[in-house]
């Protein structure tokens, strides 16, 4: 989807011109890949804009950087009240928000360690990332033939930024051979992620989804998923899955901070029970969305309000 420009950008403490959000064409995680990110959704609620589960998105920036041997050079609070600053100055309400820590120009080649680190925060207004049909009616998925990275190659556990060449392999070679999403597996042959998404199977009355060592990032958006759940009375698993556990699935859905909470309707042109989002998806779906806005009391404070 495409971007729409806003006014201001956070860039290292200082708010520039969006049009002067600019780096050296030199710099390290332009050539290597060796930076970090988050994306984070803020939405409109009856206090005004509040940004979903901000202080743990900025933990796990932080934790990304950290397993990288990045030094960002900003504490937890100081990100978190850029982040409030940049929704508030550009005078959003539903907005993304993508934090940013990369290493800036000055050194060159495989060592990054002296390298500058700068980062930097940018909000805008954006839709659901797999659209509103698919939402509503699901999406069509296929398993990728690309391979999710091994923990033991490229750590999974943090939000990489050079690492999602794997996850734009597999989304271009679904989106060119028709279908909406793709879903790697690990080298195991288990089932991992889609390519920015976390993935959920409903069986016989029980929720699983795939755990970090098959590859999948500990999704913000699915600890939430899974809380919810759980206080449904639903049984929520993270256990390993295969292809066939797709296919055989009573509902399958994938969750994310771009996608939101989203149907699946068929894998490998297998239709997911009758091709319908489920009645545990759709709860589901219905009280985050809720929730995101404000409108559940007891997840309130996954809210955390601009003003």
């Amino acid at each position: 989807m495409p971007i729409v420009a806003t006014e201001k950008i956070w860039m290292d403490g200082e708010l520039v011109d969006w049009d002067m959000a600019r780096i050296h064409v030199l710099s390290h995680t332009l050539h290597y890949g060796s930076g970090v990110f988050e994306g984070i959704r803020a939405y409109m609620t009856s206090a005004g804009p509040a940004v979903f589960r901000l202080s743990d998105h900025v933990i796990r920036l932080l934790d990304s950087a950290r397993v990288y041997l990045i030094d960002v050079p900003f504490t937890h609070s100081e990100l978190v009240e850029a982040v409030k600053q940049v929704v508030a100055v550009n005078g959003l309400g539903a907005c993304y928000i993508r934090p940013l820590v990369f290493l800036g120009y000055g050194e060159m080649g495989l060592n990054p360690l002296p390298c500058p680190v700068n980062v930097s925060i940018a909000a805008w207004e954006w839709g659901s990332y797999l659209g509103d049909e698919g939402v509503a009616s699901g999406v069509r998925a296929k398993i990728s033939s690309w391979q999710r990275h091994d923990p033991n190659a490229v750590p999974p556990a943090a939000k990489g930024t050079g690492m999602y060449v794997n996850s734009s392999l597999a989304k271009v070679e679904a989106l060119k051979a028709g279908y909406d999403e793709a879903i790697l597996l690990s080298s195991q042959g288990y089932v991992s992620e889609c390519t920015g998404e976390n993935l959920f199977v409903v069986k016989g009355g029980r929720i699983v989804t795939p755990p970090v060592s098959a590859g999948a990032l500990e999704g913000i958006t699915q600890a939430s998923v899974t809380t919810i759940a759980r206080d449904l009375g639903h049984p929520v698993e993270v256990a390993n899955l295969l292809r066939t556990d797709l296919y055989l699935a009573d509902e399958v859905f994938l969750s994310g901070t771009a996608a939101e909470v989203v149907p699946i309707r068929s894998v490998d042109d297998r239709v997911v029970a009758d091709g319908k989002p489920g009645p545990v998806t759709r709860q589901i779906q219905e009280i985050f969305h809720a929730a995101v806005r404000g409108e559940v009391a007891q997840y309130k404070d996954w809210c955390e309000h601009v003003g």
